[in-house]
Formats: structure tokens, C-alpha cells, sequence
């Protein structure tokens, strides 16, 4: 049943949403929230290296082959809309055409949430340039003197999602979020990313970590979980 409620992810790279943030967009999706994912390049030249490998491979083919994959994660996972803007990879372009792009989007759901990328990665500087873009268009979409026939957005948290290397890149997640009821989701999400199978188990060990966290900070049984850190501050009623 839909809630009427929104969220969007803002994805470095094709895969990024299925590895990182696979679990929240599963559960949101089977609350009735409908899920966007923005997926700003396909991981063409650095993320794709098996695909790479095979005899006569070209641009094109790594591109198409990358897309079907994330089509079929975001169709396991329940996604509502998935977009690919092919704004190039290592380095991604993020240009101003593309910010007030991202800025349409933010004034046409009104998301509730956001999730996208660390701000620092020493291994993929990629995506510290989507989380900047991502949260400078969540200001704009925020300003009344922009499109001022428009509604404006509200003040939608933002939820950084796991590096690949958290310890250098000084990323320490304050939420921890139980996905022990769509875990099965996710690992068949990340199953259909074929081109890049080495990460399979590797996340498959993060969620039992993160689930762990998460048991070990709370008085719940949870096996599987994804970590974040929030930018902004909660703004609760009860603290309990």
C-alpha cells in the first residue's frame, strides 16, 4: 500500500545504491514509500572490469550491460523509478545543467529522505563529488527565488551511505538500520550485479557486521544491517 511518502537515493555509479544502500531502499519500498534512484554514470571505466576483459568489448556494450544490471536490482528491490544520466565515470562530470536537473527532481517528489555517498573516499574521488552535488542541490531546491512558481522542498535529512573503505575515509555511521526482514532482497539485488561478483560476499560481510552493531546497541534480535551518518540533526518529540 502506497504511503504517499518518497525517498531518493543519488547514486555515484550503477552499482553504488545496490551495495550501499540496497537494504533501506528494499524496506522503504515494502512501507509504501516510492523510491527514486539516481544513478548519475554506469561505472563504465573503473567499476567494470570484468565486463572489460571479454574479447571485443566496447563502450557501448559495458554501458547497456551495466544498466540491465541495475534495472533488474531496482526491480528486486521495489524501486518506483530508476534514471541513468551517463554523466561519464572517473572523473563523472557534474556541471550546472545537471545540478538544476537534480534540483527538478528534489521539487518533483519532495522526498522525504535522502541517501547518497560519504563525503571523503581516498579511493574513488567520484564520489565524494556526488554527495557535494547531491547536498548543493538540496539547497537550491530549498531557495524560493529558485523557479519561484514552484513549491519549495522542506528539509529532507540526508544519510551518508558506507564507503568500500570506512576507516580511511574517516566515515563512522551514528544510524544503524536493521535489514534482517529484506535481507534476501538485497543479496538477490546484489546478485544481479554480475559485472562485479567479488563484491558479493564482501557486503554480504558488512550487513552481518553493521547487524551485529546494530543487535549489540539495541535490546533487538537483528542479523543483517546497513550503517549511515546523518548530516543533519534528528528533530524528534520523545527521545525513547
Amino acid at each position: 500500500m502506497a504511503s504517499g511518502k518518497t525517498g531518493l537515493v543519488v547514486s555515484a555509479h550503477s552499482a553504488d545504491f545496490v551495495w550501499r544502500a540496497g537494504g533501506a531502499i528494499a524496506l522503504h519500498a515494502a512501507a509504501g514509500v516510492a523510491m527514486t534512484v539516481i544513478c548519475l554514470s554506469y561505472g563504465e571505466r573503473g567499476e567494470s572490469a570484468k565486463l572489460w576483459r571479454q574479447p571485443g568489448m566496447t563502450l557501448d556494450r559495458v554501458k547497456s550491460e551495466r544498466q540491465k544490471e541495475a534495472e533488474a536490482a531496482a526491480a528486486v528491490l521495489g524501486v518506483a523509478d530508476i534514471q541513468f544520466w551517463d554523466l561519464g565515470d572517473y572523473p563523472i562530470t557534474l556541471d550546472e545543467a545537471a545540478l538544476f536537473r537534480l534540483v527538478d527532481v528534489y521539487r518533483a517528489i519532495h522526498p522525504a529522505f535522502m541517501l547518497t555517498h560519504s563525503s571523503r573516499d581516498l579511493y574513488n574521488h567520484d564520489h565524494p563529488a556526488v554527495t557535494d552535488f547531491a547536498q548543493h542541490a538540496r539547497i537550491v531546491a530549498q531557495a524560493h527565488g529558485h523557479k519561484p512558481e514552484q513549491k519549495v522542498i522542506g528539509a529532507p535529512p540526508v544519510f551518508l551511505f558506507e564507503p568500500h573503505q570506512p576507516e580511511q575515509c574517516d566515515w563512522k555511521p551514528d544510524v544503524l538500520l536493521d535489514i534482517t526482514s529484506v535481507w534476501d532482497k538485497k543479496r538477490a539485488a546484489i546478485e544481479c550485479m554480475a559485472g562485479q561478483e567479488h563484491l558479493w560476499e564482501y557486503y554480504t560481510r558488512v550487513g552481518l557486521q553493521r547487524g551485529a552493531q546494530a543487535a549489540r546497541n539495541s535490546d533487538k534480535k537483528i542479523t543483517y544491517g546497513e550503517g549511515y551518518q546523518s548530516v543533519f540533526p534528528h528533530v524528534v518529540e520523545t527521545l525513547g
